[in-house]
């Protein structure tokens, strides 16, 4: 008996060490050479790879992604598209319709391992090769390719030709090899979700026509001789007696590497007051689109200010927002969003896109296991910084997305938001569970834990977790530390479910000259509760009731008065409160004013009950 349980203790203890000292990732460095032909809409590229397996195992085989092959009829995203219940507006049948000089491809012509030919196979969007020399643990292998590509007809975040005429928006452009992580190979392949990759440096060098303005992740090394912007006293004559134009980038550890092209890219710039950054801003040159691009430019400035002073630092000198694209998506250093519409929707989508940067471009998680760390953390961070720009103090900056989550529980649409990314039934339970349910699960923990521990709980991430690839269960150990409450129970009942938030509050009479009132756990979850008080001549008081499982408290800044109650063992449906006030006393009483637990029925929250608000949900996105 004492051994065995010697032997647990031991094992314990060695399991936590390895989500702590024993943490590891794979390394690469990349290094392409790219030779672009934009009137066949295709690039020739040689890629070296420099792959280091920091791992503890012994790896036979690697895996790249082809996402280009996803554009042809008849792929995975083709098929997925046109059989899902909602497919996305921007897809539906279209990948069907291309022709074979419209369809994207990446082909790959040569393979090898330190200097000796490889096999592989094409599965789709997926390479799947057999290593010549397995790679070792704390060893590295060089792995060399050769390859040719066609631009996609823009369809879904790459393409040629969008919406708004943009030339080439190259995202998930070149053979990028998957990341392999504790959970072994993350070769996904493509239907246009989310990503995965491998932390490393990028050296990438691209002979485009000169008459192109090129955007892209990383730090322009031939400034001088590009001119276009980013060096404002260039040679800018050695454009125009030449007909091709190297540019060449390096991004040091980052996990992707995109850019955009067009020759009439307008390119301007603002540094960040008081910080070694400057952002850069690439737009269609339009007398419409150049005025809300420049207004654009302050608000970027002052929405990276506040993210670095709330959220952590950002630790790269550049960002780049670049014309380009399907909407908005985010890479390393760079976003690709619409150039169009107002400066509110521009403003919007390019602070989202931005904060990224920290939650998935530095904080790493896989995209299609946990998006909801990726979209909807940054989702409440956005809803937060876009209250600062416009010096709004909303009651509850979430509201759009708790209605989102209310609607898909209305409908009965609800999957728990642990669903890998490819596998959602529908698009709007997706968008809702990723981007939605994910910022609730953020505002609701600053219900639990307290708004000031919450704050500090994500400065503590950012500085543990940047450039490393953390999981749900990572970021719940530091909300924990942070907090001194034990949250499994949140975390597996809001994340592994769909069961939902319910309680309500009954009068029940006068007991001399206290007043007694039943609270109801009507719902599956259980939460601890805030019942605010307030009497007739306008005090407020807080009744915090702990919820057991928690085995601590939170230390919340209110107004008025608070009183600890007994915490609530969660089991008991119902749990019963004496106030010490006369019932003639009390205007109201009400559970969770500040509206941060999504309780989907909180027409029974208050006594005496409010009148219904008349709201039509929809969904987040």
């Amino acid at each position: 008996m004492f051994k065995n349980f010697v032997f647990c203790l031991l094992f314990a203890v060695q399991l936590s060490a390895q989500t702590t000292s024993n943490y590891w990732q794979q390394h690469v460095n990349y290094a392409m050479d790219i030779r672009f032909e934009p009137e066949k809409h295709q690039f020739s590229g040689t890629q070296k790879l420099i792959y280091t397996n920091n791992s503890p195992d012994t790896l036979y085989k690697v895996f790249y992604h082809l996402y280009y092959n996803a554009f042809s009829p008849g792929s995975m995203m083709d098929v997925r598209s046109r059989t899902i219940a909602d497919p996305d507006a921007r897809v539906k049948d279209r990948i069907s319709r291309l022709k074979p000089n419209e369809v994207g491809f990446q082909q790959v012509n040569k393979l090898t391992q330190n200097g000796k030919k490889l096999a592989f196979k094409v599965v789709e969007t997926i390479l799947e090769v057999t290593l010549n020399e397995p790679i070792l643990p704390q060893t590295e292998t060089v792995l060399e390719m050769d390859f040719l590509a066609q631009v996609p007809v823009q369809i879904r975040r790459t393409g040629r030709k969008n919406a708004e005429g943009v030339a080439y928006s190259m995202t998930q452009w070149y053979p990028k090899i998957c990341e392999y992580d504790a959970d072994g190979w993350a070769a996904n392949p493509y239907i246009a979700r989310e990503f995965h990759g491998v932390w490393g440096d990028f050296d990438v060098k691209i002979t485009m026509d000169s008459s192109y303005t090129l955007a892209a992740t990383g730090y322009l090394q031939n400034a001088q001789t590009i001119g276009k912007g980013y060096q404002d006293n260039a040679q800018k004559l050695v454009l125009q007696n030449t007909q091709k134009t190297l540019w060449h980038f390096v991004a040091p550890q980052v996990h992707d590497f995109a850019w955009a092209a067009d020759t009439a890219y307008r390119h301007t710039k603002i540094r960040v007051k008081d910080q070694d950054l400057e952002l850069h801003f690439f737009n269609i040159n339009k007398p419409e689109w150049n005025k809300n691009w420049d207004s654009l430019a302050i608000y970027m400035a002052k929405s990276f200010a506040f993210a670095n002073q709330n959220f952590g630092k950002y630790p790269y000198k550049q960002y780049s927002f670049v014309q380009g694209g399907d909407g908005g998506m985010e890479y390393p250093m760079a976003t690709l969003i619409l150039g169009g519409g107002t400066l509110e929707g521009l403003v919007g989508v390019a602070v989202h896109e931005s904060m990224h940067s920290w939650y998935q471009g530095l904080l790493a998680t896989n995209e299609s296991k946990y998006p909801y760390m990726d979209e909807g953390f940054t989702s409440y961070a956005e809803n937060k910084i876009l209250q600062h720009l416009y010096q709004k103090n909303d009651l509850n900056p979430h509201e759009g997305e708790y209605a989102g989550y209310y609607s898909i529980v209305k409908n009965n649409q609800q999957e728990p938001i642990t669903t890998h990314a490819d596998f959602y039934k529908l698009n709007r339970t997706y968008s809702v569970s990723s981007y939605g349910k994910g910022a609730i699960l953020l505002h609701q923990l600053s219900y639990i834990v307290g708004q000031n521990t919450l704050d500090k709980a994500m400065q503590n991430y950012y500085y543990q977790w940047r450039f490393k690839h953390p999981t749900d269960r990572d970021f719940k150990r530091v909300v924990e530390k942070t907090s001194n409450m034990e949250l499994d129970w949140y975390f597996e009942q809001f994340i592994n479910t769909t069961n939902t938030i319910d309680y309500g509050i009954k009068y029940i009479g006068n007991e001399a000259q206290n007043t007694l009132f039943t609270l109801e756990r009507i719902g599956d979850m259980p939460m601890p509760l805030d019942v605010v008080l307030t009497l007739k001549n306008g005090t407020k008081q807080l009744y915090y009731i702990p919820l057991s499982l928690s085995f601590g408290s939170k230390t919340e800044d209110f107004s008025g008065k608070i009183m600890q109650k007994d915490a609530w063992q969660w089991t008991y449906p119902q749990y019963r409160l004496k106030i010490p006030y006369p019932i003639t006393d009390i205007q109201s009483i009400e559970i969770d004013p500040s509206t941060r637990m999504a309780d989907v029925n909180r027409d029974n929250n208050s006594f005496p009950q409010k009148p219904k608000k008349l709201i039509e949900y929809l969904p987040a996105d």
